[in-house]
């Protein structure tokens, strides 16, 4: 096969989609040349944990937004891979909220098994892409840090997989220019023992206010308040942690919310979210959409409309992960390689309509997890990516939210069954929030 690929990015799409053709040549098939661009020194994306904030060595914007000591907030038994389980990996069950190490190595397990480091061209962030109507091919111009030069190859197809987990998402409020303390966005957040003994505002009300105000709970912070626009996060928090509604200004060391309280505080965390940025692209060639489940001009969540030579993988806001990029990943390999027939042109643009509708009447987060969970199913039933049981990652979702919901700070401690092994995972030696030390080796040690 004569085509030549392009995949931005060494993250888990990037490496669901290097796996995905690999599995194919493994299969006999003949695939095309791919050629994987990474601005990092290093595969695993956000997961690739680094101290830097703000500029990397070179210059460039800090990729990850990875901070020490985090722990999946999520099971793992609904972000497991269909062809290399934990159980493979690690030779035994593990508990199912493995520290940023565990996963790491997880993640790299698989990679290192398929042999795809050497088409991956590290410390190469993607400057530029166009794309050609005459030739039918796009344009990539990358800078090669290791000889800081910059030069320019064609493509037949190009994968997005460069993450929406990158560019913050950083409001102002009135008094944030005379704050005597601390303010960050979450993506800046690295060590919850900065804040010990300190009273924090965490901003925001979804998972990343509630796992970093909890990380700073765990490792010692005075107090935390979260706020919030429309609703509380809900849970029973400990006696030093309260919610308030909306933030509406700060002086030099008090934080004012809507319903008239104030709070003396020594540093704000700014959990506000992150934006689909992508400044590689030209207008026509890029993503434009909100944080949702059903993303906006992709056919089957992953085709560019508008150019059906250009994928995206892993746009949507998510609760499956590594197995839904890895079900993106083998259906984009399949159009690429010929196997799938992309329809015309109306049904392409009428499809993401109609899943954003669907997404729209979903009742709540129960039917938001099955809604992706369908859409798993839909991709993976296309191509022959190792079918799995759904429905029991589903039900680890399910017990997830229950657990959660009956102690925040102690959902960690459950265990919940593989999709893919049936087996249940034991019980962590530690329970969470005594738990110090997130290292690999310890939370492997029995």
């Amino acid at each position: 096969m004569s085509k030549r690929i392009a995949v931005i990015g060494a993250g888990p799409s990037g490496l669901a989609q290097l796996r995905a053709f690999q599995s194919a040549r493994e299969k006999g098939a003949e695939i095309p040349e791919i050629v994987c661009f990474e601005k990092q020194d290093e595969w695993g994306g956000l997961w690739n944990y680094t101290w830097r904030t703000g500029l990397d060595r070179y210059g460039e914007p800090v990729h990850h937004s990875m901070y020490r000591y985090l722990w999946s907030n999520g099971p793992k038994e609904g972000l497991e891979f269909a062809d290399y389980t934990f159980d493979e990996h690690f030779g035994k069950e593990i508990a199912s909220y493995p520290p940023r190490a565990v996963l790491w190595d997880y993640i790299q397990g698989r990679v290192v098994k398929a042999g795809v480091r050497d088409w991956i061209r590290f410390d190469t962030p993607v400057r530029w892409i166009e794309y050609d109507e005459g030739t039918g091919k796009f344009t990539v111009t990358a800078h090669d840090h290791k000889t800081d030069k910059t030069y320019k190859e064609e493509f037949d197809n190009v994968i997005v997989a460069s993450g929406h987990f990158s560019t913050p998402n950083v409001p102002f409020y009135e008094g944030f220019d005379i704050f005597n303390g601390r303010i960050l966005h979450a993506h800046d957040f690295r060590d919850a023992r900065e804040f010990v003994g300190k009273d924090i505002l965490v901003v925001g009300a979804s998972y990343s206010a509630e796992d970093i105000g909890s990380q700073c709970w765990k490792y010692g912070a005075r107090s935390i308040v979260s706020c919030y626009r429309s609703a509380p996060m809900g849970f029973d928090w400990p006696q030093n942690w309260d919610e308030r509604p909306e933030l509406q200004r700060v002086d030099e060391n008090t934080a004012y919310f809507a319903d008239g309280s104030s709070k003396q505080i020594d540093a704000i965390i700014l959990c506000t979210g992150y934006k689909h940025y992508f400044n590689f692209l030209p207008d026509d060639l890029r993503l434009a959409t909100a944080n949702r489940l059903a993303t906006a001009d992709l056919y089957k969540g992953v085709v560019w409309n508008k150019n059906p030579k250009l994928f995206y993988l892993g746009m949507q806001d998510q609760w499956f992960t590594f197995n839904m990029f890895d079900a993106q990943a083998w259906y984009v390999r399949d159009i690429v390689m010929g196997r799938i027939e992309l329809p015309d042109a109306a049904t392409m643009e009428a499809d993401p309509v109609r899943r954003e509708a669907e997404e729209d009447a979903v009742a709540d987060d129960y039917g938001a997890i099955r809604y992706q969970g369908d859409y798993v199913e839909e991709l993976i039933s296309e191509t022959d990516y190792p079918s799995f049981d759904v429905d029991a990652a589903c039900e680890a979702f399910y017990q997830w939210k229950k657990h959660k919901k009956e102690g925040i700070m102690t959902f960690r401690n459950h265990g919940y069954v593989s999709p893919m092994t049936r087996k249940k995972a034991p019980a962590h030696h530690t329970a969470w929030k005594d738990c110090l030390d997130d290292s690999l080796e310890d939370y492997l040690r029995t």
